[in-house]
């Protein structure tokens, strides 16, 4: 009987790669600088865009795009921190694509933004496959996760931009080699600097910011 091969993963890439073009000559058309950000759930991606937002918010028009399962628990938190916000329910789906972040720009004061966050679904898998339209990627992978995810989940870690060790102030308490977990990025991605940081101390926030400010000023 004769084979045939249905290369539907491969259309449903290129159909997203499609939007996600069209997504980033928007976003550069205002001369918005975009960061993707992923992580697995409960690694502190809110936490951190909350204290972000503190931080930066009297200097840099922020904006949040935020990619949840379900509920908006997230973007009421944002909301409340006093910049736009868009929250996308995926409705089981287990990360973003580019057409979700194309008609949540649809709702986006784009003319009044310079930063961008879209906070991904939160996971090490799927979120690494689906480019969004975005400037940067950046993965968090908090003390409690364990030192060892590189290895586990190299998809995540392979492409982004920069690592960010999420929850130090939990170091003491946790069995994580900061060393080895600056190794194995550095072996799937020299390209990816790693930073510590607590976003509840303020432990590594500086370096953070820094990067931040360089994307936005490179724009």
């Amino acid at each position: 009987m004769e084979r045939k091969q249905i290369p539907v993963v491969e259309r449903i890439l290129s159909a997203n790669d499609r939007v996600a073009a069209d997504n980033r000559a928007r976003l550069q058309g205002h001369g918005i600088t975009t960061v993707n950000i992923m992580s697995s759930p409960g690694a502190g991606k809110t936490t951190l865009l909350l204290a972000t937002i503190r931080a930066l918010g009297g200097t840099c028009r922020i904006g949040v795009i935020e990619g949840d399962v379900a509920s908006q628990v997230d973007a009421d938190k944002i909301a409340q921190a006093g910049v736009p916000v868009v929250q996308i329910n995926t409705g089981g789906g287990c990360h973003l694509d580019a057409t979700m972040v194309q008609q949540a720009l649809e709702a986006l004061p784009l003319d009044e933004i310079q930063l961008l966050f879209i906070e991904n679904v939160g996971n090490l898998i799927c979120p690494a496959g689906f480019d969004l339209g975005q400037d940067y990627n950046v993965a968090l992978l908090s003390v409690p996760e364990g030192h060892d995810k590189p290895y586990k989940y190299p998809g995540m870690f392979e492409f982004v931009d920069l690592v960010l060790a999420t929850k130090t102030d939990l170091m003491p308490y946790m069995d994580f080699d900061l060393a080895e977990f600056r190794r194995l990025v550095q072996g799937l991605n020299p390209r990816a600097p790693v930073i510590p940081l607590s976003a509840r101390t303020g432990e590594g926030m500086e370096a953070w910011l820094e990067w931040l400010r360089a994307a936005v000023k490179g724009k």
